[in-house]
């Protein structure tokens, strides 16, 4: 396998040149480095071989397709010409090739090397900066999971839900990239490190401020002297923007106020972070590239928050029962005008309103990842479970779909699941009015974006079965051997009249997005591509 030369940030450096980020374990031992080091490589390894897998490997069927008694599947590169073969399906793990008449292990940084040859071999496009991400990941997960052993997590099981991702996306090449930073300047900030820390709070004089919506939750957190309003930072992004901003420390234009007097809890989107004392969730922007995109808040984004936000309330208000589901409102905004990007806050609603009685909260997509008190694996009765999740997530996506042509971004990041005492799914709560998409009508603002009923449904499909459904699926049957989770929920959504249901019933393919070919070739993070992949709702 050719080397490949890795660059980033204006930097030239080999995969041997490496800054480790992997801080040293306590006692220095040479076993717990080489512990640590593999469980990195197998939680990077996961996100990255179900990618390959899905968007460029070739199944290779029958006796090739691996020993069915030892669990491996057998795969082609083709363009690269090599066979690989995993163990397992849902977290793939133990990647060999096969050379030279015999199968060798790979580790994570020969992975990424056959990742970038088959990926070149493809497209016909270089891409440096990849590697570089998948590669940081990897090192970013030995981080983690080093804090991990020396921090103590959270009491509460919402908060322990939030900071439970180590693997994270399941199908990104590098979901635990954080810009290729040490890992000093990102682990206080951490969710998967149980980070929580105060948050800075600023001084915008009056005339520089720029705010819509409903940010009264802000003036709470602190006091401005006169003249100035009050706008909390987050640390990293304060640090990150350092030099921008220090004109308008310079002239007054912004004070430094302290700290707030509680500290805050990082969510699994790393940006945005909840308030318990509070009840309340910020969202701030963060110039690190997470997933797909620098997690700024575009200027934009925030001219059609409130527009998109409010389409989003009203149309979950007009169902009129609560166990449809519940929105969290991102319900203003409030910035700087010399640093509208830079120092936007979004003020979201938090959660103690939109719960049933007794109700616990957790993210969706920890009950794929795992963590102790995970209600999805221990539960004693899967079918009830299961037909209770389907019963509360899916009718609320559909009928604000259907009814109102609010595609809601479902995914198991953006969707809380709340259970009741006997850790049965009782409601849903949905989040990030960034991610909504509108459908064209009559009553739409002028120049707000929107987009085809066919794209649409589309996205809402991907979003919702395919990232969210079938990877819910896969580890309940996973976690509960013998169930087949997919009769339930063709019954779910066959009970909604929508016109696009029986053809998703029926369909062979769903549609799958390509974040490993999106980002080699660099398109933009919202530019969905997608690939056909089997559809399990058409088995009958």
């Amino acid at each position: 396998m050719p080397d490949i030369l890795i660059v980033s940030a204006g930097q030239n450096r080999r995969e041997s040149e490496r800054v480790d980020l992997i801080p040293p374990p306590a006692d220095d031992d040479a076993a717990s480095r080489a512990g640590l080091a593999g469980r990195a490589d197998a939680h990077a390894a996961v996100p990255l071989l179900n990618c390959l897998l899905r968007e460029v490997a070739e199944p290779l069927p029958g006796p090739a397709s691996g020993a069915p008694e030892d669990g491996r599947r057998t795969y082609r590169l083709p363009h690269a010409d090599r066979l690989l073969r995993v163990r397992g399906t849902r977290r793939p793990a133990d990647p060999e090739v096969y050379t030279a008449g015999a199968w060798r292990p790979v580790d994570h940084t020969e992975l990424v090397k056959l990742v970038a040859e088959e990926l070149r071999r493809h497209t016909g496009r270089s891409n440096h900066e990849l590697p570089v991400e998948m590669l940081d990941s990897r090192d970013a997960v030995a981080a983690l999971l080093a804090a991990r052993a020396r921090a103590t997590p959270p009491d509460d099981p919402y908060l322990l839900s939030e900071q439970s991702l180590v693997t994270g996306h399941t199908h990104h090449p590098a979901p635990k990239a954080r810009g290729g930073g040490p890992a000093a300047a990102w682990l206080p900030y951490a969710p998967e490190a149980y980070a929580r820390f105060p948050l800075v709070l600023l001084g915008v004089r009056e005339d520089s401020v720029v705010e819509e919506g409903d940010t009264a939750a802000l003036d709470g957190l602190g006091t401005a002297p006169p003249g100035y309003r009050l706008l909390p930072a987050h640390p990293w992004q304060l640090d990150l923007a350092a030099r921008d901003l220090a004109p308008a420390f310079a002239d007054g234009r912004l004070l430094r106020l302290g700290t707030t007097a509680a500290p805050v809890w990082p969510t699994a989107a790393v940006r945005t972070v909840y308030a318990p004392g509070d009840d309340l969730f910020l969202k701030f922007s963060l110039d690190v590239r997470i997933t797909n995109d620098i997690r700024r808040l575009w200027q934009h984004d925030l001219l059609r928050l409130r527009a998109t936000d409010t389409a989003v309330r009203d149309a979950f208000a007009a169902s009129g029962r609560p166990a449809d589901g519940a929105w969290l409102s991102d319900r203003g905004h409030r910035t700087a005008d010399f640093a509208v990007e830079q120092l936007a806050v979004v003020v979201r609603d938090g959660l103690r309103g939109h719960l049933p009685p007794d109700a616990a909260p957790y993210l969706a997509a920890a009950l794929v990842e795992g963590f102790d008190g995970n209600p999805l694996a221990a539960t004693s009765r899967p079918d009830a479970w299961w037909d209770a999740y389907l019963s509360r997530v899916v009718p609320p996506a559909l009928t604000v779909f259907h009814r109102h042509g609010v595609v809601l971004e479902a995914h198991l990041q953006n969707t809380l699941i709340a259970v009741d005492g006997a850790g049965l799914p009782v409601r849903a709560l949905f989040r990030d009015a960034e991610g909504v998409k509108l459908l064209a009508g009559p009553a739409r603002p002028d120049g707000l974006p929107t987009v085809s009923r066919e794209a649409g449904w589309e996205r809402l499909v991907y979003c919702l079965v395919v990232n969210h459904l079938m990877e819910i699926a896969a580890a309940l049957a996973e976690h509960h051997p013998g169930l087949d989770p997919w009769p339930a929920a063709r019954r779910e959504l066959a009970r909604h009249d929508l016109p696009e249901i029986p053809a998703l019933l029926s369909a062979p393919t769903l549609p799958a997005k390509t974040n490993l070919l999106l980002r080699w070739t660099a398109a933009d993070g919202a530019a969905a591509r997608y690939r056909p992949l089997p559809n399990p709702l058409s088995g009958g």
